[in-house]
């Protein structure tokens, strides 16, 4: 899901308890002990997507997949996933039981038709019992703005404009309640971020992205348009917004050479907006691991390998890789694919 998978998971690691909050049995003494690390050093897959819990006391771990659609290959990942999880709890827990798992997967968008409560992966012969996983399903885009609002917190209220009665006045209330809610300006920053990541989605057509963009201006009073990846959206809201008003008017012939070249210089500047927002936010997560901000040379390398490699493999090295096998890595010459 590229931005909004890197930017929810983000968001997810600043706030889990209010994550947790909203898909664990209401009324229930919940504790959050942290997300699921493992010491095994063998293992190098991401665990981020997993926190451990306490519930009436009890150990449980809850996982979460954000998806962008429920699509055919979602209950496959669910189940690889689990699959790995449990291995990664078995050797960490050194002969005592593992802690029941239970997954959900967030969907951003899909059928307008409802979406079943839950999901399944069953790998059992045809004719016999169930053999697999179950995970269940909490279509975002599918609730309502008070829906999500009364799952109390400005975590939630990010997802407002997926909600199917997404309004420009539901979403003046949601980007004051986050001006007010957010504990510190950066994580302010972070929550309008995923909050127009949500809106460039947009699975009813409402096309609230320029209004919403507007919004965050006016209450950030300019300083969001320097942040890269809300940079980035501006200029491409304000491009979408050019290129209607275009077509509506009458194209003349001696303006197309013009407008091909502005065309093309758009297209560069936001390339360089799309380089700078990968830059911003994987480095977000190298400081995380490292503990200070990358050098020129290491964010060159970042940029470099998320256009070689995918955004999403970098990031998987950035959580795998121990810090000084971290630092070898963006400092070896980049293999040709």
């Amino acid at each position: 899901m590229g931005d909004a998978d890197i930017t929810l998971r983000h968001l997810a690691r600043r706030r889990p308890e209010d994550l947790v909050r909203a898909l664990v049995p209401e009324g229930r003494p919940v504790e959050v002990l942290g997300w699921v690390d493992s010491q095994v050093t063998n293992i190098e897959r991401r665990l981020d997507k997993a926190i451990r819990l306490r519930i009436d006391g009890e150990p449980r771990v809850l996982h979460v997949e954000f998806c962008f659609a429920l699509r055919d290959d979602v209950p496959d990942r669910v189940f690889e996933y689990l699959g790995f999880l449990f291995a990664a709890l078995r050797l960490d827990a050194h002969g005592e039981a593992v802690p029941p798992i239970e997954s959900v997967a967030v969907v951003l968008s899909g059928r307008r038709r409802r979406l079943p409560a839950t999901g399944k992966r069953c790998i059992a012969w045809p004719g016999r019992p169930f053999s697999g996983a179950h995970f269940r399903v909490d279509a975002v885009y599918q609730r309502t703005v008070s829906e999500l609002r009364a799952r109390g917190s400005v975590l939630w209220l990010v997802f407002a404009p997926l909600a199917r009665n997404a309004t420009l006045a539901a979403l003046r209330q949601i980007v004051a309640e986050i001006h007010t809610g957010a504990a510190t300006p950066e994580e302010r920053a972070e929550l309008y971020t995923a909050l127009l990541v949500m809106a460039t989605i947009d699975p009813w057509g409402h096309n609230l992205l320029k209004e919403l963009v507007v919004m965050v201006e006016d209450k950030e009073e300019g300083l969001l348009r320097r942040t890269p990846i809300i940079g980035e959206m501006i200029i491409e809201a304000e491009r979408r917004g050019e290129k209607r008003g275009e077509e509506r008017g009458e194209r003349r012939g001696e303006e197309r050479g013009e407008r091909r070249g502005e065309e093309r210089g758009e297209r560069r500047g936001e390339e360089r907006g799309k380089q700078q927002a990968i830059a911003e936010l994987l480095g977000r997560l190298f400081a995380r691991r490292i503990g200070r901000r990358p050098t020129a040379e290491e964010e060159r390398s970042i940029i470099e390998r998320a256009r070689a490699i995918g955004p999403g493999e970098v990031e998987d090295a950035l959580l795998d890789l121990e810090a000084d096998a971290l630092v070898r890595w963006l400092a070896e010459p980049l293999r040709p694919s």
